[in-house]
């Protein structure tokens, strides 16, 4: 996609437009041998869930980023320059329709930060939408899918939502029969995991293993569960190969999540790259109970509840 010359924008007759982006759980994240480019070919099982942050693009003199929270989230490793990557969103789309990025992008977070719940990629994926409507720019959703995916492997799925299948580098997506709902409870640590290096420390791990590496594959078995509606199957499919390395990094997170499959949890895995730990409950009333003994268990500086699947970014 060649970008054409930057000219003024002409903003739509709005004085904002709000995008509201759900954050995810690896049902199943699985991590093929290193490649030659320094990246892993992934089978990653996304499903999104009700905690949301949501992206306001508002015209601006020049393209600004600010940032607040829900109570209680720690905000201060998120950037408000032209690192952010909702800013990096909202340049590409300028760039590819021929504008300047003249907005300011408000991000009012509810999603943990470095918590393997996407919350920047799901930020990258409001500001697409929300820049979208606001410059009036009609780009098509197979063309915000591409610069999503330029953005980074988890951002084309905070635009899909629901449930689905992501291959390569998990950009490649397929949706998933899901039936029903599935409750979550979602244990927050005091601060984050470098992605990077929890890969890292994945790589260090299977070299010290020394066996070799599978390629990954689709567990058949998860995707049956989803399509039954069947939590208590889907507990016992849950797995995130990136989980070893997480707990090598933060050992605490062994606590919690024997803590959360004593309380009664069907399922517990790190989400992603962690350090956010995700139980899987059999219903809305036992996953509040859960939650209550995961906080009397004092094993995670929060605990909050959600249930998926959910959609992607949607204008609100």
């Amino acid at each position: 996609m060649r970008p054409r010359a930057a000219a003024p924008v002409r903003f739509r007759n709005v004085t904002a437009v709000t995008v509201r982006v759900p954050a995810k759980v690896n049902l199943q994240l699985s991590v093929g041998p290193l490649r030659d480019d320094g990246y892993h070919d992934l089978v990653n099982v996304f499903h999104a869930v009700s905690l949301f942050d949501e992206v306001t693009a508002t015209p601006a003199p020049r393209l600004s980023v600010v940032v607040e929270a829900e109570s209680g989230l720690d905000i201060d490793a998120v950037p408000v320059g032209p690192d952010n990557l909702a800013a990096r969103a909202a340049a590409a789309l300028a760039a590819h329709i021929g504008v300047e990025p003249t907005v300011q992008i408000g991000i009012h977070k509810a999603i943990p930060v470095a918590g393997g719940m996407a919350g920047g990629s799901a930020d990258a994926a409001g500001a697409l939408i929300a820049c979208n409507e606001l410059w009036d720019a009609g780009v098509d959703e197979a063309t915000l899918l591409e610069l999503a995916a330029d953005l980074g492997s988890d951002v084309p799925f905070a635009l899909f939502g629901g449930t689905a299948v992501g291959l390569g580098r998990g950009e490649r997506l397929s949706p998933v029969l899901t039936r029903g709902r599935f409750d979550w409870v979602f244990a927050l640590a005091d601060g984050g995991l470098s992605t990077a290096a929890v890969y890292g420390e994945c790589d260090r791990l299977r070299a010290a293993d020394g066996g070799p590496v599978p390629p990954p594959q689709v567990a058949e078995g998860l995707i049956a569960a989803l399509a039954a509606g069947n939590a208590e199957t889907l507990g016992k499919e849950l797995r995130n190969d990136l989980q070893p390395a997480a707990l090598t990094l933060r050992s605490s997170l062994r606590s919690t999540l024997a803590a959360g499959r004593d309380s009664g949890a069907l399922g517990a895995l790190v989400s992603g790259s962690g350090p956010t730990c995700a139980f899987l409950a059999a219903s809305e009333d036992h996953a509040r109970d859960l939650a209550t003994a995961l906080s009397q268990r004092a094993v995670a500086k929060s605990v909050i509840q959600a249930h998926g699947p959910v959609p992607g970014a949607t204008v609100l």
